[in-house]
């Protein structure tokens, strides 16, 4: 992998820029404008001391302690940001401020203060006139201290590069060191995540209650947590973008208020969500109200259109209890019987999987370690097409190895219409000759379901051959259903045969280990479309 250019922050930050003002040059704001003008004219090196300024954790920082190699001129690039108004000089720094900017060894040498921590230098530093802080480090420096002017439009124009508040600039390496090629997606205003200045204002102040909840919670602010529902549920959004961060907002505090036991207010936010958990939280809390009836109601809402697998499966396990609360009568226990096959393994090098890999190919002609590399890869390739269609909101940047709501709720009803064409056309399809076409067509894009280390022509050609299509079709659907879940959970081994239909997945087990949730569902799955599924339990001959 190629070392990264000196100047490569600068220049993917310039991307960024370019990016945010072609998808969302009508709806900036002057000031936002203002921003982007006067970075471009600002000098190469003040360029990228900007980028070095806004990525670093502040907001102050001391001249003396920049180091930058990479710049001819450090203090005439800094100037260049001071005289354009892109950094800033303080006014005076409290002995909080200060003590982020020094260690306690030059607090104690510029303050003449003792003390045993950190702790007790900042209250001897509160304890000094606040006038003076400032510039006794200045005099001693004999340096400036300077912070990043616009770090509120520098963090806006990243939410509107990335659609998310999580991902900022230290996220950003572009196309892995100029190696990874991205599938080249249409991005353009049409299906912007913000169509307009009023989606993405009431987006912002939604972001401001989740920020306040956050705050409330480390405070353990139980009153303004109650303020909070109560604004909460007086402002539902306007606008579909901002749901989604709504409903999540709902769904934490409602849980916070439940353990508070608030169970009013909290089953009010639970209502009001559409995002998992809300209803499984809310059959909780009317069961522990006592109000049985109605968690059963819900419980059976669920079953019938559940929103995810986590939901369903939290429905399914509610509802005996519930039902023998209404009417006395124990309720049958679901066990799970899955076929298993038993291996007695001598210890050796290398995971428990390779061991029985090895010992299972003296029964069928290839055995491969594919855990959910295999499916979702083949999965990808299926629906590659509708995975990277223009759909509003799905594709922010060209940098994206899959659209912003691959593991949504809402990914599949957005593509309803074009996942159930797919289906379709892939029924009718020769998925032994598809497949390794879709792979030679695609090779080397980055995309999230395909792993291109590991997922080569000829293990896509073989498993293709032998799996019969109307299984990969059962598995597909489901995982559409919830992408994010159904990722994980495969069968460890793909046992191949050499006809047809002869095949095997096989989930395996060592000593002690235990099915994981993701793991069972899928095997009920096998069982039900009749997909051959196994657990190999192994043991240790030699215990």
């Amino acid at each position: 992998m190629p070392d990264l250019a000196p100047h490569y922050y600068r220049d993917n930050f310039l991307r960024l820029l370019d990016t945010v003002e072609s998808q969302y040059g009508d709806i900036l704001s002057v000031q936002e404008q203002t921003f982007l003008n006067a970075y471009r004219q600002q000098p190469f090196d003040a360029q990228c001391l900007y980028v070095r300024l806004v990525s670093r954790l502040g907001p102050w920082f001391r001249e003396r302690k920049l180091d930058y190699p990479e710049l001819d001129d450090q203090a005439s690039a800094l100037g260049a940001l001071l005289a354009a108004g892109l950094a800033l000089l303080p006014d005076g720094l409290d002995a909080e401020a200060l003590g982020r900017l020094c260690t306690r060894r030059e607090l104690a040498a510029m303050f003449a203060i003792t003390g045993r921590g950190k702790g007790e230098q900042l209250q001897a530093l509160a304890a000094l006139p606040a006038e003076s802080l400032l510039p006794t480090l200045l005099e001693c420096d004999r340096a400036r201290v300077v912070a990043p002017a616009y770090p509120d439009t520098v963090a806006l124009l990243q939410l509107l590069f990335f659609g998310n508040r999580r991902q900022g600039l230290t996220d950003f390496v572009l196309s892995d060191l100029g190696v990874a090629r991205y599938y080249p997606y249409q991005v353009d205003r049409g299906n912007r995540l913000f169509p307009g200045r009023a989606e993405l204002d009431e987006y912002l102040a939604c972001a401001a209650q989740a920020d306040r909840w956050w705050e409330l919670r480390e405070a353990d602010d139980l009153a303004g947590m109650l303020d909070l529902a109560r604004e909460l549920a007086a402002s539902r959004p306007r606008f579909a973008t901002t749901l989604p961060r709504w409903y999540r907002v709902c769904n934490r505090l409602g849980r916070q208020l439940e353990r508070g036991g608030h169970s009013a207010p909290a089953l009010q936010l639970y209502r009001l969500s559409e995002l998992h958990p809300a209803r499984e939280r809310a059959a909780r809390v009317l069961e522990q109200e006592g109000d049985v009836a109605q968690a059963y109601a819900l419980c059976q809402a669920i079953a019938e259109q559940p929103w995810c697998e986590e939901e369903l499966d939290a429905a399914r396990r509610m509802a005996p209890r519930l039902a023998r609360k209404l009417d006395g009568r124990p309720q049958p226990r679901r066990r799970d019987r899955f076929d298993e096959l038993h291996l007695q393994l001598p210890r050796a090098d290398g995971g428990v999987e390779l061991l029985a890999a090895s010992a299972l190919r003296a029964r069928w002609p290839t055995v491969h370690y594919v855990e959910n590399l295999l499916l979702n890869g083949l999965f990808g390739l299926a629906f590659w097409e509708q995975i990277f269609a223009p759909v509003p909101g799905a594709f922010n940047n060209p940098f994206q190895s899959a659209p912003a709501d691959m593991y949504e709720q809402s990914f599949q009803a957005s593509r309803r219409d074009m996942l159930s064409a797919r289906l379709e056309q892939l029924a009718g399809t020769d998925l032994a000759r598809e497949l390794p076409r879709l792979w030679r067509r695609y090779a080397g894009y980055q995309c999230r379901w395909v792993n291109w280390k590991y997922l080569d022509e000829a293990l896509v050609t073989a498993a293709a051959q032998v799996i019969p299509g109307q299984h990969l079709l059962a598995i597909w659907r489901r995982m559409l259903f919830d992408p994010g879940e159904n990722r994980r959970g495969f069968p460890d081994l793909l046992a191949l045969g050499s006809s047809p239909g002869n095949y095997r997945m096989i989930e395996v087990k060592g000593p002690g280990d235990a099915l994981q949730d993701s793991q069972r569902r899928w095997l009920r799955f096998f069982a039900r479309e009749g997909i051959p599924a196994s657990v190999a339990r192994v043991e240790w001959a030699d215990d």
